[in-house]
């Protein structure tokens, strides 16, 4: 197991600087004072093709040798990293491929063909994926870029910090949502290396509460298919982002699905942000643990904003 290193990090920003943007950090006094904290909130909802993944996709598909490049890229994937690594493959003219359950939201599966990528549909189920992904590989001899496993990909989402950090000086804690963890991770690189005075905190569902467990058992519980409304966070740590998560997270805090819907509608209304819910999860964290982050400053990474807006949250069906 390569653990990347702060080095690969800061090679990670300059390579992807031409494919990515430096997103704006926005605030909202209102929510400052709601909560009773300075909340600073990074915006990667703004991010190339709509969420923070476009930074681990792109340093893993700029990173590779033109012979391996040649062969393309493959996932799998149900969501963001499918179509941000379809983004970055596309940037570089090379195959992708997304292996995506026949389930997956149609807009999910448009956006990464609209970037150029290949979707290869498998039922919704472990086996299915693996089975239909090992073909594949087998078939193309792509390169396999996991969704957050990957040192590469954790690089990556390090760079996101690293701009927060260089945005707003002064943090005390930053939060971001967990769910595979390559956010939380790279988050742990970049601040335990430029800032280790910064608490990180992960930000959970009630209902989907494996790394939360994980934590305090002082080793991984994967759930096998958690129901919730932050869909972006149903998938379990593994080996190099528990590494992380075990080293440096100072907690992991939890929120119920009516918290986290309202967290998304107030960020919506305040502050005109469109994110998903998986994005709102660290408020609704914030908001149910008020005195843990009174008076402090504190970043908040908004993962994504690819959310069906078709099918909101609190709209009835």
């Amino acid at each position: 197991m390569y653990i990347p290193t702060f080095a690969d990090m800061l090679v990670a920003h300059e390579r992807i600087k031409p494919h990515i943007h430096r997103t704006p950090v926005l605030t909202s006094s209102y929510i400052n004072e709601l909560v009773g904290a300075e909340l600073f909130f990074k915006c990667e909802n703004l991010q190339k093709a709509g969420a923070f993944k476009a930074r681990g996709a792109s340093n893993a598909v700029f990173g590779l040798s033109d012979e391996e490049a040649a062969k393309g890229v493959a996932t799998h994937s149900s969501g963001n990293h499918g179509t941000c690594l379809s983004y970055a493959a596309g940037r570089r003219g090379i195959p992708c491929t997304v292996v995506m359950p026949r389930t997956a939201p149609q807009a999910k599966k448009d956006a990464v063909r609209g970037y150029g990528g290949r979707v290869v549909e498998c039922e919704p189920s472990t086996s299915s994926r693996e089975a239909v992904f090992a073909e594949v590989v087998a078939e193309t001899g792509a390169e396999f870029v996991h969704p957050y496993n990957d040192a590469r990909v954790i690089a990556g989402q390090g760079t996101c910090s690293k701009e927060l950090i260089e945005q707003v000086p002064g943090l005390d804690a930053v939060t971001a949502p967990i769910g595979g963890g390559g956010m939380v991770s790279g988050t742990c690189l970049t601040l335990s290396n430029l800032a280790p005075g910064i608490k990180i905190y992960a930000a959970e569902p009630d209902q989907a509460d494996d790394a939360a467990r994980s934590f305090r058992a002082g080793h991984i519980i994967a759930d096998d298919a958690p129901e919730t409304v932050a869909d972006g966070l149903k998938v379990p740590l593994k080996d190099l982002t528990w590494h992380f998560v075990s080293n440096h997270v100072t907690d992991i805090l939890t929120c119920s699905e009516q918290e986290i819907v309202d967290a998304m509608k107030l960020i919506w209304k305040r502050m005109k942000i469109v994110m998903e819910p998986s994005s709102a999860v660290p408020l609704a964290t914030i908001l149910r643990n008020k005195e843990t982050f009174a008076g402090k400053r504190v970043g908040v990474i908004i993962t994504g904003g690819n959310v069906d807006l078709d099918k909101l949250p609190w709209q009835s069906n």
